[in-house]
Parts: C-alpha cells; structure tokens; sequence
C-alpha cells in the first residue's frame, strides 16, 4: 500500500487557526496550492502507477484532476514498508503535506482514513493455453490435474493468500516459491509471476487480478493466458481472496474525504473503463460503511 487528528487546542483563536490551516490538505494552504491535485504514488509499480503515468492510477488521478481543474502533481515512494509515513503523514519545510490522496489501497485501511471502495476484484489463477493445462477450468480442478501425475510447477509467493489455498488442495510438492517483496523496488512480482509462466518457467500461479490482467495483455505475445477467478469460501474465513479496494486520506479531513466520494460517485462509468482497459477483473462492487477513526 498506499495524519492530522483533531487535537484539543488551548490557545488563542488566531494560532489555532493557523494550526487547523496546517492540518487541512495541503492544496487549502493558499491559491496557488489549491490548484494542485498531490498524489501519493509508487514510481515503478505497473500496471498501477508509474513516474511516467501508464498505470490505471495515473489514469484516475488525472480524471479527478480534470474534474477540479488543478494541476497534478505526484510524491513518489514505492508502496512497501513505510509508504504512508513517507507521503501522505509526511510534511514539508512549510508544514505542508508532502501529498493528499492515495488512489489505491485495501478497504478499511488502518494507516488513513479511507473512501468508499471503488472496485472489487480477485486473485487469480493464471496459466496459458496450449501447455497442458486446458482441461483446468475451475480453479479446484488444478489438484486432479496434478494426482493424475502431470508436473505442474505451480509459481507461489510468499505473501497473500496462495500458500493456503496451496496447501489445502494438496499442492505443496509442486510449488516454486517466490519473493513477494522483492529487494529491488523496481521489480513486480506479479510481472514476474506472469512473465515466468509466458516463457514457461512455471506452469501456474495465483496472481492479484489486477495485475494478472495487464500482464496478460503484455505478454500475449508469448502465448494466450486464461484466468480463473478465486473466490472467497464462507467454509473457509481465514482464505480470503475478494478485496475492495478505495482511496486514503489522512484522518480527521471530513471535507475532503467527501469531495473525494463525490469524484468517485460522479465518475463510476469512467473509472470502470479506465479499470478494463487494463484487464481488471472486475466484481460487484461490495460497498461498506465508510469509516473514519476519528468519527
């Protein structure tokens, strides 16, 4: 992924003033500001966002932009360990935020105050046609494939749910482990996952939808994939696989977190082509209580 509380000030009304100014968006500080959308974005993570603004987030944050009619402007830092303290909690010298939105994080996020969701979607199962594995065509039939004695070598990284879906259907001597964060911040795992399964390194892997679809895309040079939804099991509560995913906002800014609502509410039609370009595999949008610790 991807604050200013309200804090009881026993000051004089001018300061604390002043000090509720710093505590709003940074684009509120003065007029030219208020012209500049400021996005907290990852700089190398396709097919979510990049400094050259490929990615779907780019293509969102600048529909939002327009919508305003302010600039954009982005804070880079790759989503990992530290993201949010590093741009959206981050200040500059002025006592400005370095950022005020982040376009894509999971629903109920902790770190910020999130939006409604925008879109739901859902890992994956990914191979490509015409290598073995044609007659897998729900998810759960990988496992017969595999007791009829067929090699598959099934990619699985060490984060998300895969390794317990791997495990509970009997797989675990077939898997070729892989880093889910990888050291170098340029490199995708899913780019990775679907890239070694275009040039046949492994056979099969469980890869986040979103990326799952834009590779696909990318690769289909090298052969044609197929992707099998993964659903969530009531059976099963610890495996989950469907998220919804909305934006952040540091905590206690009402106004804005319903300005930003308003831009996803007005410009759903928009966002789902922006989306489908890409390949998301899109579910119905499963929408909860927006939640604001500060509430």
């Amino acid at each position: 992924m991807h604050g200013s509380r309200g804090i009881g000030l026993r000051l004089h009304a001018g300061i604390a003033g002043m000090l509720l100014a710093c505590a709003m968006p940074s684009f509120a500080a003065d007029e030219p500001a208020q012209r500049t959308l400021k996005v907290c974005a990852d700089p190398y993570m396709l097919p979510f966002s990049n400094q050259e603004g490929a990615g779907y987030e780019n293509r969102i944050a600048q529909l939002f932009a327009d919508k305003l009619q302010w600039k954009l402007a982005y804070e880079w830092f790759p989503q990992r360990m530290g993201f949010i303290r590093h741009t959206l909690r981050s200040e500059n010298t002025d006592g400005t935020f370095k950022c005020d939105l982040v376009v894509s994080v999971p629903e109920r996020f902790d770190l910020a105050a999130t939006t409604e969701p925008y879109y739901t979607s859902t890992y994956v199962l990914a191979y490509v046609k015409g290598r073995g594995l044609d007659d897998v065509t729900s998810p759960e039939m990988l496992a017969k494939v595999a007791a009829e004695g067929r090699k598959v070598r099934v990619g699985l990284s060490d984060q998300g749910p895969a390794q317990l879906w791997v495990f509970r259907q009997g797989l675990m001597d077939h898997m070729v482990p892989y880093m889910g964060q990888p050291g170098d911040p340029h490199e995708s795992p899913g780019e990775t996952l679907m890239r070694d399964i275009a040039d046949g390194k492994i056979d099969v892997s469980i890869v986040w939808g979103p990326s799952a679809g834009y590779f696909a895309q990318k690769f289909k040079d090298r052969g044609e994939f197929v992707l099998l939804n993964l659903h969530d099991d009531p059976k099963y509560p610890d495996m989950k696989f469907e998220f919804s995913i909305a934006m952040a906002i540091r905590h206690g800014e009402k106004e804005w977190l319903e300005q930003v609502n308003g831009l996803i509410r007005d410009n759903r039609p928009a966002i789902d082509a922006i989306l489908r370009d890409y390949g998301v595999p899109l579910l119905p949008l499963k929408k909860s209580p927006v939640v604001d610790d500060d509430d």
